[in-house]
């Protein structure tokens, strides 16, 4: 089937850290990521989308008990929500927000193809992209240190700045696995839908490797 009708977008990295109750002794360099993702999500929000669609990694499915005793649960009350670390982040990140209908969550798995199939939407949709970048940006990095990861970080924000669809598709996702590059196959699978609806204005909101982990936050809003 046709791929939604995408009103705006939002690229956030999915971090752990990015949960305050967990970032308590790294509140000073996860402060502006947090900050930036809030601002890439104020602009998808501002778009008025009529539903959001949240693409990321797929994995092993996990929940607030997962990370930190007492943390609070929004879905406590149905038993807690168990979803691959990319989308619980999301799921963190948009559970403040009055969303209505709420967010349609797609775990994309790194043999989905380049066009996986779509939920059914309607509408304008705001598409929300969770995605880290290389992680073997140093020693002490979780993969060592790898000197082709800043060429493909930096080929990752290139394309997100420029808006670019056809750039974000053609990333090397057999590079981006050797690389630990959990965004990877989110971002191709965005840029194919992206693909043709219409031209992007990005704009780089947050870049940097604190964790020898490249994180990255942009917006793109219709040109």
């Amino acid at each position: 089937m046709a791929g939604p009708t995408i009103s705006a977008v939002a690229f956030c990295p999915h971090p752990p850290l990015l949960l305050p109750e967990i970032a308590a002794g790294a509140a000073i360099e996860t402060q502006s990521l947090r900050l930036a993702c809030t601002k890439a999500l104020d602009r998808l929000i501002g778009a008025a989308p009529s539903q959001i669609l949240v693409l990321g990694a797929d994995g092993v499915p996990v929940s607030a008990r997962d990370y930190a005793p007492g943390l609070a649960d929004p879905h406590a009350d149905d038993g807690g929500r168990e979803l691959p670390l990319s989308l619980f982040i999301a799921d963190w990140l948009l559970g403040e927000r009055a969303i209505s209908p709420p967010a349609t969550y797609l775990a994309i798995g790194a043999d989905a193809g380049p066009v996986p199939p779509w939920p059914e939407l309607a509408g304008h949709v705001g598409l929300l992209v969770m995605g880290d970048g290389s992680a073997r940006r140093s020693v002490k990095a979780p993969g060592y240190l790898d000197e082709r990861a800043q060429p493909f970080d930096d080929a990752v924000v290139a394309a997100l700045a420029a808006g670019s669809p056809d750039a974000l598709a053609a990333l090397d996702l057999a590079l981006a696995a050797a690389l630990l590059a959990a965004g990877a196959a989110a971002w191709v699978a965005a840029a194919n839908l992206l693909k043709g609806q219409r031209r992007w204005r990005g704009e780089i909101l947050y870049t940097g490797a604190p964790y020898g982990v490249m994180y990255t936050v942009a917006s793109w809003l219709p040109a």
